[in-house]
């Protein structure tokens, strides 16, 4: 890295923002615009992910503890986003400056939404080109669910893709991933075998933790992201540049073609099927995956829906397009392909062809 014109996203996480004390980080987030600043003058940009309107909401009313009851939550988030941009709209703007607020949900990421994607992503690119700092949330307010993105660290990883950025860049309280004997890993190869690491179950107020970034690293490696997770005492400029004392995970050799990419960004899974250690064994050959395999099916889903594919230990496999609808499927799970023909009156006998699958 370090060279001219090249896009960070940071990704910052609620527990970030606040001290130990409990108050809100003021030193941190001046040191955020201040990394942001010098990297401009270098002819970088900056995108940054930030969680923390619960948290900051919480700060504003003057509750206690984190709410659990989804209105309750949505409304504290909603108070707690418009003071989270007065701060960094307030600190920013010391250093010149120009915060943007985006707020997005997950519909944006699924393929009949298209359009939605394309003028989010058009948005960002002309903040980008009027100098203005994109600052990206999920809309807490509205989201239906309690965990979209996991403590947008998976949002993080849809937004660097969408913005086609050249480093994700992902701080922790932790610093990064630690070994067994606390000391930082500072690069990761095989993030299967990372996972036999974490500790940690996530923040106070956030929803994360070392497993849910690893997971979207995992995500990031696929789609030829490179990640870097470390703390927050870092300097954006020093990230950039290469010092820094924490974890880097690299991209995927793998290059992978747009309709794969497809699959693994802007759907979100219908549904999960649960797979043998023959049929793993079959797809990291290269081959689809076919009833066979097939353990069991969780969800309802038709034809032409993308499904999550499990181990039976539960470790997810990968995602792909299913030929057939969780009912179908249900029927004919177990079977070879010879019967599958018979059974269905069908030409297909793949679950998911290896053309439409993509794997983690």
């Amino acid at each position: 890295m370090g060279k001219e014109g090249l896009r960070l996203l940071v990704k910052i996480g609620s527990n970030l923002l606040q001290t130990e004390g409990g108050d809100i980080d003021l030193r941190f987030i001046s040191s955020l615009a201040e990394g942001v600043k010098e990297l401009r003058t270098k002819g970088h940009e900056v995108i940054i992910v930030s969680s923390g309107a619960v948290l900051c909401g919480i700060k504003r009313l003057g509750i206690s503890g984190k709410p659990f009851e989804l209105s309750v939550k949505q409304g504290v988030s909603a108070v707690g986003q418009a003071y989270l941009m007065h701060l960094y709209d307030t600190v920013f703007s010391n250093y010149g400056l120009v915060v943007g607020q985006v707020l997005l949900t997950s519909d944006i990421f699924k393929a009949k939404n298209e359009n939605r994607f394309k003028n989010a992503k058009n948005t960002m690119e002309s903040m980008l080109g009027m100098g203005i700092v994109p600052v990206i949330n999920e809309n807490d307010a509205v989201a239906v669910s309690e965990l979209v993105f996991g403590d947008n660290d998976f949002l993080s990883v849809y937004v660097s893709y969408m913005m086609n950025v050249n480093l994700l860049v992902i701080l922790s309280s932790a610093g990064g991933l630690r070994d067994d004997e606390g000391r930082i890993v500072m690069e990761v190869e095989d993030i299967d075998k990372a996972f036999s690491l974490v500790k940690d179950t996530g923040s106070s107020f956030g929803t994360g933790g070392m497993r849910s970034k690893l997971e979207a690293s995992r995500l990031a490696s696929v789609l030829n992201i490179p990640v870097i997770i470390t703390g927050k005492e870092e300097s954006l400029s020093s990230i950039l540049y290469g010092n820094y004392t924490g974890t880097y995970i690299k991209p995927s050799e793998r290059r992978l073609r747009n309709k794969q990419k497809f699959i693994a960004m802007l759907e979100e899974p219908d549904g999960i099927l649960v797979v043998d250690d023959g049929a793993v064994k079959a797809l990291r050959e290269g081959k689809s995956l076919l009833p066979a395999g097939v353990v069991s099916v969780d969800g309802v889903f038709s034809e032409g829906s993308i499904v999550s594919i499990l181990d039976t230990s539960g470790k997810l496999v990968g995602k792909g397009k299913v030929n057939f609808s969780s009912d179908t499927i249900k029927s004919i799970k177990g079977m070879k392909g010879y019967e599958v023909k018979r059974k269905l009156n069908t030409t297909k006998e793949e679950v998911i062809h290896r053309d439409n699958l993509i794997l983690f």
